[in-house]
């Protein structure tokens, strides 16, 4: 009797792994509630549009995958539009991190007349809708002569209110005081300081705003659909939304392989990312 009793586990004990249980059978319920759109999408990119209408629906891959393919690179230039998507969300992420960092640096670090009011200014930007900004942004960039080309794409975009209040309050927490006088001390100007002392502490924060960024300029729709004229320029969004035909007649299969596609990029770019901010985060709990 004295064996058995001692074998038993406190009840402290089954109550933590009863809740452990529960916890991760949550996790993978919205773990597969969450990864079903895209498995969804890899479906359709497989079917055709007869029978991603047809009842009931087919839950396992068909056989038009290549078919559709074929159909897309046939009605849109898929990798010319990809290739302009990647230039100006690759340009737009590189000038946001740069300048969204220098910006949030001086606001986080340093003391200058006039900082608060300025703050003030950038919050007041950063809540007004970008959609308001479509009309007068459109004008600027037509007396400039950009309208049609990438660079009315990027110039607009290489910083944002979001980035540099982001990089702000990352850097308030992240960058101590004694590390700035450190380098004072030692020589260091205002862009060694930056460079050496800033930036690799804040690179999480870096790697999200580069993976928001690029999402954002990736996805972006209707500032593309408008300033970009010339049809040989146009983002890979843009060049899809000229599969929707007319008349009900849309090859919905050919547009989710089109839609399937564009994914692989940000797939890749977020998983640098997140491997970026994961290895940095175990490196500071490490410390």
């Amino acid at each position: 009797m004295a064996s058995i009793q001692g074998t038993r586990r406190p009840k402290g004990i089954r109550g933590t792994r009863s809740r452990g249980i529960a916890l991760h059978a949550v996790l993978i319920v919205g773990l597969l509630l969450s990864a079903f759109p895209f498995y969804w999408a890899v479906i359709m990119s497989t079917r055709s549009s007869t029978e991603i209408f047809s009842y009931p629906p087919k839950l396992l891959p068909g056989s038009q995958f290549l078919q559709n393919a074929r159909h897309l690179f046939e009605n849109v230039d898929f990798f010319g539009s990809m290739f302009n998507s990647l230039l100006v969300a690759t340009s737009v992420t590189f000038l946001v991190l740069l300048f969204d960092s220098l910006a949030a640096f001086v606001f986080a670090k340093f003391d200058f007349p006039g900082r608060k009011v300025l703050f003030a200014l950038l919050m007041v930007i950063f809540m007004v809708p970008g959609q308001l900004a479509a009309i007068p942004q459109f004008v600027i960039m037509a007396k400039i002569g950009w309208i049609g080309s990438m660079t009315s794409l990027i110039v607009p975009a290489a910083a944002n209110a979001f980035g540099i209040f982001w990089m702000r309050q990352y850097m308030r927490g992240a960058i101590h005081d004694e590390l700035l006088d450190a380098s004072r001390i030692d020589g260091a100007g205002f862009l060694r300081q930056w460079w050496s002392v800033a930036l690799p502490v804040v690179r999480p924060g870096l790697a999200f705003l580069g993976i928001f960024t690029f999402m954002g300029q990736w996805n972006d729709y209707a500032w593309p659909l408008i300033a970009l004229t010339n049809p040989d320029n146009v983002t890979l969004q843009v060049a899809l939304s000229q599969l929707n035909g007319s008349h009900g007649t849309t090859d919905y299969g050919m547009v989710m392989t089109g839609a399937l596609l564009a994914l692989i990029p940000l797939l890749i770019v977020f998983a640098i990312g997140a491997k970026q901010i994961i290895g940095d985060l175990g490196k500071g709990a490490i410390r």
